[in-house]
């Protein structure tokens, strides 16, 4: 016999091998019905596990953190049970549950159209409805080479052989049996594909075995699945949404940027977009300097000297633009900004009194992404960061940290964004001394108390060369970007040999937290776009304001209101088209410009402005002088509508 625990801390004796499904239905019959997995000793597995020691039991219900990740793993292995069905020959890749929902690759003769993922979609549901059993084989590894080479499917055969060297048998699943669907899997899964009732095929893609653009060629199937019809349909409807607010649709209808192919991963920035992306950073340094920052420019190609005393040429070449000098120098595209900071720091003699050192830059960065991963402002091969180092002492890490985090949460407040914070602490591998890593993990720990920042805990996800916090901010539609991040290193400084002189004369080396709260420009701007999708408060508008005459008679006071806007500092225009002023209000709301000021024959005469509000509609008439010190107190105080 052997003990079971269950959560509430009681305990059962049963006999070795029962499998896990046994214990929910020990514990009740609504349990039993209701289990769609098991947690022995933290790790997941199927109601037919078989216990064989004293062991932590937990049954997982719809109601568990493990059910969504689990289910849509289960959906994917559906879908391909479908796709298999439905096209003879068809070989499998892999199909990982992810963030929204899982996918699967295929090969297969043509690449899969709308009609065809109906069809998938249709039959996955035929297979739920049979309530066919999800079942764990474990098989010798020479028979499942030899079956899933006689299939035809040699993608499955190089993922057994690497994954299972040195095993003398490997995991199964088979749906029903080995006819329906068979693929090789770890698992677990739900007991059977009744349990699955809440999916939707969503889109496909073109992708390549193992991400490798060199690869097999392969057809992406993306879906979605939940515990309930309500949250997929409130899902769904996310999506719909998340499609108007897209920031490369938008973007093109509000003329803030544009593409060329010629320039991939580059982005044209239009008058308005450009003046959108200078509010940005002519923002960010707004809060910077007053916080002690600043700001410097340093060169956009470097001698590859300098990314080998990096470590950067030996470990991220690949992804690094390269030049060739007329001297034959070896050169490459700065794709960080962090070496060359470090050469600003040994450019002089510095003393403790000179720290914290903070240096901010907004130029541009080079990375050379593959072309199939490219997309709209999110994936870019040329943007600029927010980017700063704060080169400090061992001892103001902690104040310094601090700092940063309350500038986090002023920035994030600033453009209404919720966020999270995550510590990440030591990695399995790392540089440095166990004791250097323990003061710094503690020195983020308390910046964090102190600054009165909740945090979740991701134990061993630190960069090698020191902890971080990394933070994640929410947008409208509930999506999280990881955007900022305050990051510790005390390796690139070693690297570069940079000192300062202590309190003691001595000569000592700087710690670097590396920092940025934006992230790209481009990234968040992309961000920001979807969303407000478009309507920007006020301060943010690359037009504020937008002066519509009524007649042409009205054209001299329209443009005198247009003067004094702009000589306030707001950003206008005036639509001196000959069209109809309904017209013109109409084509404003489409621009999401915030502010339409209609002026006629009563405004011209009595120094009014008609004013409507892109959303607020029709605020009446009011003394131009009364609008603009409104207008410019909302400017001020950063209001978000």
């Amino acid at each position: 016999m052997i003990t079971v625990t269950l959560p509430d801390g009681t305990s059962r004796q049963v006999a070795a091998g029962t499998p896990a499904a046994a214990i929910a239905a020990d514990i009740s019959p609504r349990l039993a019905q209701a289990a769609l997995a098991a947690v022995v000793d933290d790790q997941l597995v199927d109601l037919t596990y078989p216990l064989t020691q004293d062991a932590r039991v937990r049954i997982v219900t719809d109601k568990s953190p493990e059910a969504l990740a689990l289910c849509r793993h289960s959906t994917a292995h559906l879908m391909a049970a479908a796709v298999t069905a439905l096209f003879p020959g068809a070989q499998c890749g892999i199909g990982p549950a992810i963030d929204d929902g899982y996918f699967y690759d295929f090969v297969v003769p043509q690449p899969f159209v709308p009609e065809d993922l109906e069809k998938i979609e249709a039959k996955m549901r035929e297979l739920a409805a049979q309530d066919l059993v999800y079942e764990r084989q474990m098989w010798r590894r020479d028979e499942a080479l030899a079956f899933f080479a006689a299939r035809g499917e040699p993608l499955k055969v190089q993922l057994i052989e690497e994954k299972t060297a040195g095993q003398s048998h490997v995991s199964c699943y088979t749906i029903k049996d080995r006819d329906t669907f068979v693929d090789f899997c770890v698992g677990p899964h739900v007991p059977s594909t009744s349990r699955l009732k809440a999916f939707k095929l969503t889109t496909t893609s073109n992708a390549y075995w193992k991400g490798d653009a060199k690869g097999q060629p392969m057809q992406r199937l993306y879906g979605t699945a939940f515990l309930s019809q309500k949250d997929l349909d409130q899902h769904l409807a996310r999506i719909e949404e998340a499609k108007k607010r897209d920031h490369r649709k938008v973007g093109k209808e509000l003329g803030l940027f544009t593409w060329h192919h010629w320039a991939p991963g580059a982005t044209f920035w239009l008058a308005k977009g450009a003046t959108l992306y200078h509010t940005l950073a002519d923002y960010m340094r707004s809060r910077l300097f007053p916080a002690g920052y600043v700001e410097v420019k340093t060169p956009i190609v470097f001698n590859k000297g300098l990314w080998e005393t990096s470590g950067h040429w030996s470990h991220y070449r690949e992804n690094m633009f390269l030049v060739d000098s007329k001297d034959g120098e070896e050169m490459g595209l700065k794709a960080m900004n962090c070496p060359g900071h470090m050469l600003v720091f040994a450019s002089e003699m510095r003393s403790y009194k000179d720290l914290p050192l903070r240096l901010h830059e907004q130029t541009p960065l080079h990375r050379n992404e593959a072309s199939g991963v490219l997309s709209g402002l999110t994936r870019v091969r040329q943007f600029s960061q927010d980017d700063a180092h704060c080169f400090v002492t061992d001892d103001q890490i902690g104040s310094e940290v601090e700092a940063l985090l309350r500038l986090v949460q002023r920035i994030y407040s600033d453009f209404g964004l919720e966020y999270t914070a995550k510590l990440a602490t030591r990695p399995e591998k790392f540089l440095g001394e166990v004791a250097t890593w323990d003061h710094a993990e503690s020195s983020l720990r308390q910046a964090l108390e102190r600054a009165g920042q909740p945090y979740v805990l991701e134990a061993g996800e630190g960069a090698f060369y020191g902890p971080k916090i990394d933070f994640d901010i929410t947008d409208a539609l509930g999506r999280k970007w990881q955007c900022g991040t305050i990051q510790l290193d005390y390796q690139m400084p070693a690297r570069f040999n940079l000192r300062y002189t202590g309190a003691d004369n001595a000569e000592h080396t700087p710690v670097v937290i590396h920092r940025a709260i934006f992230g790209s420009f481009e990234r968040f701007i992309g961000i920001l776009i979807e969303h407000f999708a478009g309507a920007f408060p006020l301060w943010m508008s690359p037009v504020q304001a937008v002066v519509l005459p009524i007649a042409d008679r009205h054209s001299a006071y329209a443009h005198e209101v247009q003067a004094k806007l702009a000589a306030a500092g707001l950003r206008s225009y005036v639509d001196g088209r000959q069209e109809k002023v309904n017209y013109k209000i109409r084509e404003a709301q489409l621009q999401k410009v915030p502010y339409m000021l209609v002026v006629g024959d009563k405004e011209a005469e009595s120094g009014l402005v008609a004013v409507r509000h892109r959303s607020r509609g029709d605020l009446g008439a009011s003394p131009f002088d009364r609008f603009l010190t409104e207008a410019l107190a909302e400017v001020s105080e950063k209001r978000l509508s």
